[in-house]
């Protein structure tokens, strides 16, 4: 009897070890393991480092991007007042030539370096806020009395190099401080530069600009064309 119970102790407290120490293959992966008494084991979280955290990635749209560069100018002008002349260059070589009005001893055209930006067929005179035009009036593009002619290429405002309603005064120091040349000259300096610049025209749109001369044209000049006055 004593024998028989003792190896019924034995037996039941192998199987209570047994049962404690088994994991069911149907147990949750998140259980808390066990040690080997069966007693459930503290388990330390450890926090996800700044190095482990997946970081969002901006979507495409978001993206700046980047306007591509303004094409460079091959061309640049060179105005020579004492010998009243306007040279055109491309790359080292002078292709052009035109015979140009400059300012008077009064009104003395500015030396410097600049650079054309903008190109105006047709462009409107608005008096330029200085003594010798206080009394003078606007005029629309097409106005025989235009000062500025049928073209003007903006480097200095209000100063430019510009057409002419006045042919006869090329060549003499006249003008209140810009540059005179005639009108079929700087038709012909404007669409240089704007080829140069990379916004040029069909042989269409500048028919249309010569039609109709009472309607304004701007075309600005991306990265302008260099310009020196000397």
């Amino acid at each position: 009897m004593y024998r028989s119970n003792r190896v019924k102790l034995i037996v039941g407290f192998a199987v209570t070890l047994a049962t404690a120490g088994c994991v069911s293959s149907n147990d949750d992966e998140n259980a808390v393991p066990a040690d080997s008494a069966g007693i459930p084991r503290t388990v330390t979280t450890v926090p996800a480092t700044p190095d482990s955290v997946a970081m969002p990635v901006a979507p495409p749209d978001s993206v700046a991007m980047v306007p591509p560069a303004a094409p460079v100018s091959d061309m640049r002008l060179e105005v020579d007042l004492a010998a009243r002349k306007l040279y055109a260059y491309k790359g080292s070589e002078r292709v052009a030539t035109h015979s140009v009005g400059v300012g008077s001893k009064e009104w003395p055209t500015k030396t410097g370096e600049w650079r054309v930006t903008q190109v105006v067929f047709n462009p409107e005179w608005v008096p330029p806020d200085e003594t010798w035009a206080e009394e003078k009036e606007p005029r629309e593009p097409g106005d025989p009395k235009n000062p500025l002619g049928r073209i003007q290429l903006v480097y200095d405002p209000p100063r430019s190099i510009h057409g002419t309603n006045a042919p006869s005064s090329i060549g003499k120091a006249i003008s209140h401080g810009s540059i005179r040349v005639t009108n079929q000259v700087g038709l012909k300096v404007a669409k240089q530069l704007l080829e140069s610049a990379g916004v040029g025209k069909d042989s269409a749109w500048y028919k249309e600009a010569a039609q109709n001369r009472s309607v304004k044209q701007i075309v600005d000049l991306p990265g302008g064309v260099p310009i020196k006055v000397f």
